[in-house]
């Protein structure tokens, strides 16, 4: 660029001219050699550090260099020469320290990203092990609860239990044994065979339900005879023997067919079991099996699952307090309403973050801009190092046409 000025000039004034503009005149090249090594360093990781560490103090230095060297053109026409260079020299000042506090603040930045990162990972990890232990234990509060809702103290635990245990081990035997002649019912029915893993879950829960159903037409049937109720007595007998019939004929007849064979194989197929003797057998094993689990747990655990069912309490002669339900998401609850509480600081850790990433950024910009103004007024705009955000948008110089502005609309009109 100089090397054209110079060429154009007549061949009398190249020699002054270039003598003149020696004094800027390596700035291009030196410009040109320190930001290139900057700018494109070897490797990524090489690279994001320049930029981040040494682009911005570079520009400043690039734009204080420049000013400075102009600035000696213009020394022999100032008039307070000794305040222009001082204020020079003061700015060189403000720009070693600009860089210095540039540097510090991206330490502080780190620092403080690193601390609030941490802090969320702790959070998050608080959080998630909350979550797992409500999962483990909301299920058994949920029971405890529902226990101490509907039963007072003396229940026959072990005895409900073994209820329903049994009434699903009885589900269980009879859906394999059942499985087969639904399985036709339905082909014929449809004319396509049914999915085994729909079936075979609705008619477990299907005999589930029955089998409970059987222990309940017994405490039914039991409490009739104890008051004494004949017209009720009659009633549950009636709805008893058909349970019994279809229990018999449905269940435990595929049971007494599954033992023919080896009754035939016993007695060298002298004895064969016809209609009546099957379900003779098939009745006798009923009423074995009904007979043996009602008198050992039956008949306490029924009322506990007929009370489940009707959502009533089981009624003791001591009357106790039913104790109030435990929320199991007490603590997300508390956990929100502290971050709620915490939204203040939250806030504050945002201006600050906003503060660290630009203030060291600010303060650079700031030095450059004061050596292009000492440069033509003699005189920067800011005095620095700025202390917060605050302050350097507090110290920001306003134009004069927007303060006269300022200053029109705040005084109060003429009174007509």
């Amino acid at each position: 660029m100089f090397d054209t000025i110079i060429a154009s000039l007549p061949p009398g004034w190249r020699a002054g001219a270039q003598m003149v503009m020696s004094i800027v005149a390596w700035i291009p090249a030196w410009q040109h050699r320190m930001l290139g090594g900057v700018v494109s360093p070897d490797g990524a990781w090489a690279t994001a550090a320049s930029w981040l560490l040494l682009l911005l103090p570079a520009l400043v230095l690039v734009a204080a260099l420049w000013a400075t060297m102009l600035s000696a053109y213009t020394l022999p026409f100032r008039s307070g020469r000794v305040a222009y260079i001082r204020s020079m020299a003061f700015a060189w000042w403000d720009a070693g320290r600009g860089v210095a506090l540039y540097w510090a603040g991206l330490v502080r930045l780190g620092l403080v990203v690193v601390n609030l990162a941490w802090a969320l990972l702790r959070y998050t990890v608080v959080l998630l092990g909350k979550l797992v232990r409500s999962a483990f234990t909301a299920p058994a509060a949920a029971l405890d609860w529902t226990a101490r809702r509907y039963f007072k103290p003396g229940v026959p635990w072990v005895a409900f239990v073994l209820t329903l245990a049994w009434s699903a081990l009885e589900g269980i035997v009879f859906t394999f044994t059942l499985r087969p002649t639904i399985y036709e019912v339905l082909y014929d029915l449809t004319g396509a065979p049914p999915s085994d893993a729909f079936l075979t879950p609705i008619l477990f829960l299907l005999l589930f339900l029955l089998i409970a159903g059987s222990f309940a037409c017994i405490q039914v049937l039991t409490e009739a005879i104890s008051k004494r109720n004949a017209k009720e007595i009659i009633q549950m007998l009636v709805v008893e023997f058909f349970v019994m019939f279809f229990e018999v004929v449905f269940l435990y007849r595929e049971l007494i067919d599954a033992i023919t064979p080896w009754i035939a194989q016993q007695t060298g197929d002298q004895v064969q079991l016809g209609l009546v003797s099957t379900l003779a057998l098939a009745s006798f094993g009923w009423v074995g099996v009904r007979g043996m689990t009602w008198f050992l747990f039956g008949r306490f655990g029924t009322p506990a699952v007929m009370a489940i069912l009707s959502r009533e309490t089981l009624s003791l002669d001591e009357v106790t307090v039913t104790p109030a339900a435990e929320d199991p998401m007490r603590w997300w609850r508390d956990m929100l309403a502290d971050f709620k509480k915490e939204r203040t600081w939250f806030r504050q850790t945002t201006n600050e973050l906003v503060e660290l990433i630009t203030l060291p950024i600010l303060q650079l910009l700031a030095v450059a801009l004061n050596f292009c103004l000492i440069l033509v007024t003699g005189r920067g705009a800011f005095d620095l190092p700025f202390s917060s955000l605050k302050e350097a948008m507090a110290r920001l110089p306003k134009p004069a046409a927007r303060e006269r502005t300022r200053v029109a609309v705040k005084e109060p009109l003429p009174e007509v």
